[in-house]
């Protein structure tokens, strides 16, 4: 004779977002960026983009949120006892609804990866690339996606960059 069957479990709530920022944001069409700044172990943080809204979820931690369409500039530096072990850079367009995107960490739901680029070396380079944006007067969030790609692609070529022109910013 068989025994009879155990119950069978109920079906699992829900993942419920701890913080309850993700859920908000994502529902209202925002792209959210989790940032954790642990100081000289783990600095994650938007270089440049504009942000719709900001939360804090507590002292090491805050989430901010892009409108779609926005472009922003994601860091993240991660480092042990002995030094630098992670760098990275990721530019970033967030996702209008219904479109194609790419997952990245810490992004939700994620976005269009115009470049993405690992190493210190090759990070500092975009960051002075970022910086000589800023000094020609132009706001990095208006340059046009494909200057963007052209970085990284030169990057992992290792080939040198042109200098910056004003005629590449978005019209």
């Amino acid at each position: 004779m068989r025994a009879p069957a155990a119950p069978r479990p109920p079906k699992a709530a829900p993942e419920v977002d701890p913080t309850g920022v993700g859920a908000a944001s994502t529902a209202s069409g925002l792209t959210d960026v989790e940032m954790t700044w642990i100081e000289q172990r783990l600095e994650q943080w938007i270089r440049f983009g504009r942000v719709a809204a900001e939360h804090i979820v507590n002292r090491r931690t805050r989430v901010v949120s892009f409108r779609p369409g926005a472009t922003f500039a994601f860091v993240r530096w991660t480092s042990n006892d002995f030094g630098t072990i992670h760098s990275n850079i990721a530019i970033v367009t967030a996702v209008v609804a219904g479109s194609p995107y790419s997952t990245y960490p810490y992004v939700r739901p994620g976005g269009e990866l115009l470049l993405r680029i690992h190493g210190w070396p090759k990070v500092e380079q975009v960051l002075k690339a970022i910086d000589a944006i800023e000094a020609s007067g132009v706001d990095p969030c208006d340059v046009a996606p494909d200057h963007w790609r052209h970085i990284g692609s030169q990057l992992a070529a290792v080939r040198r960059q042109h200098q910056w022109h004003r005629f590449e910013v978005v019209i």
